[in-house]
């Protein structure tokens, strides 16, 4: 096996086990950082949906529930406030999705899918979680989830859910009497559910790890041509040269001409050594022929 295909052996070996580690860690590290670009846009909608509750809350309701006995006005609910504020972004961004999963809503809209009902059980075995972030397949792929537990921790919204005849007459008309009722102080009757697509970040994950790596071997086989007109230019052809000289010499054949001693490199050297050897043969060869004559 040559000088030459040695080194490119070793050199393909190499770079094959490092591309695959960098491979390796580049794949974890990019699908990381989706993982997280998923999970702040997850955040920003929940974050979103927290603002439009306080702010109906805050700003909306103590100037319309003068009007609940005579005309039940749903945009007073924080809930419903939220849940149609999403909506407009949803018109946008159809795969992401916000719901204020119940599992006795008032609103038949609300009421909680089988996961996310196990969600609402999950916060109701332990109240001491405040938000809940998982990952489950979806129609359109893998969808990251964020949910946080609505608990009736305000008395007052017992007044529309504790019994139907403590209800406004306007609410009672438009949801009737058998959904929404019979709800507790500081039961958690649902979750807050924010879903966001994972598709797309991965998608583009893929895409940059393999533009990444055939760039990676975009360089490496520049300098692989390189390296070996390095090899060829400082090692092989003098090597080479000096191997093809040797077998002249060892005939006794003292015509080849001498290696360049300039430079300090190892071949340099070597060509030095070589010329000392051969000036030394060439005498002992001369001094063989004296004495034979």
């Amino acid at each position: 096996m040559g000088l030459r295909l040695k080194f490119n052996l070793v050199l393909v070996i190499v770079f094959v086990a490092g591309l695959s580690a960098v491979g390796l860690i580049s794949r974890e590290l990019l699908q990381a950082n989706a993982r997280e670009e998923v999970l702040r846009n997850a955040r920003l909608m929940m974050d979103t949906a927290l603002s439009v509750r306080a702010y109906t809350v805050e700003q909306v309701k103590p100037h319309l529930d003068k009007q609940l006995q005579e005309v039940f006005l749903p945009q007073t609910v924080p809930a419903y406030a939220a849940t149609e504020t999403l909506h407009h972004i949803q018109k946008k961004y159809r795969d992401y999705g916000y719901k204020e999963a119940t599992l006795n809503p008032t609103n038949p809209r609300d009421r909680a899918t089988d996961w996310e009902a196990d969600i609402v059980q999950q916060f109701r075995l332990n109240t001491d979680s405040q938000e809940l972030v998982s990952e489950r397949s979806g129609a359109t792929g893998r969808i990251l989830y964020i949910a946080k537990p609505i608990q009736i921790t305000n008395a007052a919204c017992l007044q529309c859910h504790s019994v139907p005849a403590a209800a406004p007459a306007s609410m009672i008309k438009i949801y009737g009497e058998a959904n929404g009722f019979g709800w507790k102080h500081n039961e958690i009757i649902g979750a807050q559910v924010v879903t966001v697509p994972m598709e797309i970040p991965i998608q583009n994950a893929d895409r940059a790890l393999k533009t990444f790596m055939i760039s990676v071997a975009g360089v490496f086989l520049i300098a692989f041509i390189a390296l070996n007109l390095m090899l060829n230019w400082l090692i092989v052809h003098p090597i080479r040269s000096m191997s093809l000289a040797a077998d002249k010499v060892s005939t006794g054949d003292f015509d080849v001409p001498e290696f360049s001693d300039a430079g300090k490199d190892e071949v340099a050297v070597l060509g030095s050594s070589f010329n000392r050897m051969r000036r030394s043969l060439e005498k002992a060869m001369q001094m063989i022929e004296r004495d034979g004559a």
